[in-house]
């Protein structure tokens, strides 16, 4: 899966705040990603995230 720094990740499952959006701060094994609602920060293996990616926004779409 083709997942860049700077993506907005919308994940099958809510954040506990409510929010399902995450920005991707960086990728690799691991990513980094933050939620768009409350600004927390979390570090996920990759193969755990990319089974719970509903859908990618990249730059310029919306």
């Amino acid at each position: 899966m083709d997942v860049r720094n700077g993506d907005i990740l919308v994940m099958k499952k809510n954040h506990p705040c409510g929010n399902n959006q995450f920005l991707v701060l960086r990728s690799g094994m691991d990513f980094k990603i933050r939620c768009l609602s409350c600004s927390r920060e979390v570090m996920v293996p990759r193969v755990k995230a990319e089974k719970n990616i509903k859908k990618i926004i990249r730059d310029g779409e919306q």
